[in-house]
């Protein structure tokens, strides 16, 4: 479980964090919450990428024991970037952008890894989804021996919208997965 100090409670302190721009790994709220306040923390949740999960209170107990209102956030280890920022910086700065797409990655040690292998061969940027993936948490952040200090995060609704936006970039997109075989062949797709 995160420390103590890496949680926020309370639903005016949540909206708060999300106005002010504050990076949350994922918002646990109550379930059957009802009020004026919960809705507003809902509009503004949904103007981000952060992840929520709908959980008994017991679970949210398991964080804190003091008046929390049915809501707790885990503060995130690092800044997240928008690939709509991140893009034009890097081809600002002159640089040939080259992104690592993450899906269904949810072994946290195994994204620190990969993180650790992309940020030594030059990746500009990982990207990964909001909901379904491993967190960016204490254990990844260790197992990525610090790539994350410098390798941008980029956390996205949508998988198929980000590699969309990469491809109209004029950024090359190559898939693969652990079921392919040796030979890399040229192959022109269509996106959703």
């Amino acid at each position: 479980m995160n420390k103590k100090s890496d949680i926020i409670y309370g639903i005016r302190t949540v909206i708060e964090a999300v106005k002010s721009g504050q990076h949350l790994e994922r918002v646990f709220i109550q379930k059957n919450l009802k009020s004026d306040l919960y809705k507003e923390l809902m509009a503004e949740l949904h103007q981000t990428p952060t992840p929520i999960s709908k959980v008994p209170v017991e679970r949210i107990n398991k964080f804190t024991k003091k008046n929390h209102q049915g809501v707790v956030a885990l503060i995130s280890p690092v800044q997240y970037h928008t690939l709509e920022h991140l893009v034009p910086q890097l081809y600002e700065e002159g640089k040939n952008p080259l992104f690592l797409v993450l899906d269904e990655i949810t072994d946290v040690r195994n994204f620190g890894a990969i993180a650790r292998t992309a940020e030594c061969l030059g990746v500009h940027g990982l990207v990964i989804p909001s909901r379904g993936g491993a967190q960016v948490n204490e254990d990844a952040v260790k197992t990525s021996a610090g790539a994350f200090n410098y390798l941008p995060v980029c956390r996205e609704k949508s998988l198929i919208d980000a590699v969309r936006y990469l491809h109209e970039s004029g950024i090359n997109v190559i898939a693969c997965s652990e079921k392919t075989d040796n030979t890399l062949d040229q192959m022109n797709f269509t996106l959703p």
